[in-house]
């Protein structure tokens, strides 16, 4: 797609944060917007501000790790629009904590929003896409889709498994030479709630030597650069130009470049800076309990 204006675009994770920076920049550009999210009041706040912008407006409560209600969204937004050119698979949660003090549990609920979410919008979405003649598929991973960290093992599977999903899906695509695209988003640390809101056990203290609030609070106060606005215009000028992989903040340009250039000694090189952060950090004086989060 060479432009958004007079498009349909749907975008899941639509009630704060990227998704809704995304509902906002394509509304000025005359796109036309279905939007969804499991927070009710904040997607009610996207579509009320989306639609003084001048477009049409959907919005509908969904949770992408339902695979029936992906669907029957999907079809909805073709019989309320006539056609749909973009799905924007953005919903995401986050969840810290080592491999040994994680439950199955965390590992099952984060990939079946992560990536599950991404899946079943994806195939939900692709054949219409298909029908419209021109179309993109935009999945969200994150710069953990590209470089591990410890004590992120169950968000680095979610978001390297998106990756993997959509460079295939990329290739299948370009040897179809069906009219649809597809990329793959990898954020740096934009000023999101998800952090906040993010899922953390207490056995993340092994490795950053402080309690889940403490390494939430310092995520939140020295790796949040980005703002959502900025990373909106980032994705949708990486669509328009389709491209297979859009970075996202100077610090996802420096982790890729880690990553491709030293694939196995960054990782020395992480577990020696997490060691220095955990032996300097504020002992925690008393753990706090797991928090969770929603899209």
């Amino acid at each position: 797609m060479k432009s958004f204006e007079n498009k349909v675009a749907a975008i899941t994770g639509a009630g704060s944060g990227i998704g809704r920076a995304l509902a906002w920049h394509l509304a000025r550009q005359g796109c036309h917007l279905a939007l969804s999210d499991v927070n009710v009041e904040g997607l009610r706040e996207t579509a009320e501000q989306a639609r003084k912008l001048g477009v049409t407006v959907s919005e509908q409560r969904v949770d992408v790790a339902d695979r029936a209600a992906v669907e029957a969204w999907a079809d909805q937004i073709v019989v309320e629009f006539g056609r749909v050119n973009a799905i924007f698979n953005n919903a995401g949660v986050a969840q810290g904590g080592t491999v040994e003090g994680n439950d199955h549990a965390d590992y099952e609920w984060i990939m079946n929003i992560n990536f599950w979410g991404v899946v079943n919008g994806t195939k939900a979405f692709l054949p219409y896409l298909k029908n419209a003649g021109q179309g993109h598929v935009i999945n969200v991973s994150s710069v953990f889709g590209l470089f591990s960290q410890p004590g992120m093992s169950a968000y680095n599977a979610s978001k390297f498994a998106v990756r993997g999903f959509t460079e295939s899906l990329r290739q299948e695509l370009d040897m179809a030479n069906c009219g649809v695209s597809a990329s793959c988003v990898h954020p740096g640390g934009i000023r999101t709630n998800i952090a906040k809101t993010a899922r953390m056990n207490d056995s993340l203290a092994k490795v950053t030597g402080q309690a889940a609030e403490q390494a939430r609070q310092q995520f939140n106060d020295q790796l949040l650069r980005t703002t959502p606005e900025q990373a909106a215009k980032v994705i949708v000028n990486g669509v328009l130009a389709n491209k297979r992989r859009i970075l996202i903040g100077a610090d996802a340009h420096v982790l890729d470049w880690m990553q491709r250039s030293m694939p196995a000694l960054y990782q020395r090189l992480v577990t020696l800076s997490m060691r220095l952060a955990a032996r300097f950090a504020p002992r925690p004086r008393n753990a706090g309990k797991a928090s969770e989060a929603t899209e």
